[in-house]
């Protein structure tokens, strides 16, 4: 199957290909390792969906940057009280180039978009990931 992308992968084997290689670019090899360790026939497809669609079309998008896409990312998962994802997020946004400073910058954005529960247990979240991460 063939994909219309702007300037990306075409195949659905070359947005594969693309998406694994930014997935470990963005979330790290250790990461990604157990992901791919830990897919059963029950998760297969949805771990070649996420692969080919978020890492392999949307991250490889030439309009917004990655640390933009962190930024996002780590707004959406907040508001949508994703804590996990964003747990995830918040050790991609560091590998993307984001300061302490500007992750609580989107929490503090967070609070006023999604609300301040959501933000303040997101900077609960991020603090000691971002403590390990500085040291």
């Amino acid at each position: 199957m063939t994909h219309p992308g702007p300037d990306g992968p075409t195949t659905d084997e070359a947005r594969r290909e693309a998406g694994m290689r930014t997935r470990r670019e963005v979330l790290g090899d250790a990461h990604v390792d157990r992901a791919v360790a830990g897919v059963t026939p029950l998760t297969a497809d949805f771990q070649d969906f996420i692969t080919r669609v978020a890492w392999g079309d949307l991250w490889q998008r030439p309009g917004l940057d990655r640390r933009t896409r962190s930024m996002l990312t780590l707004a959406i998962t907040a508001s949508l009280r994703h804590w996990d994802e964003f747990a995830l997020h918040v050790r991609a946004a560091v590998h993307n180039g984001l300061t302490d400073e500007e992750v609580a910058e989107v929490c503090l954005h967070t609070a006023v978009y999604a609300g301040v529960p959501a933000a303040n247990h997101a900077l609960a979240v991020a603090k000691p990931i971002l403590a390990e991460l500085r040291s």
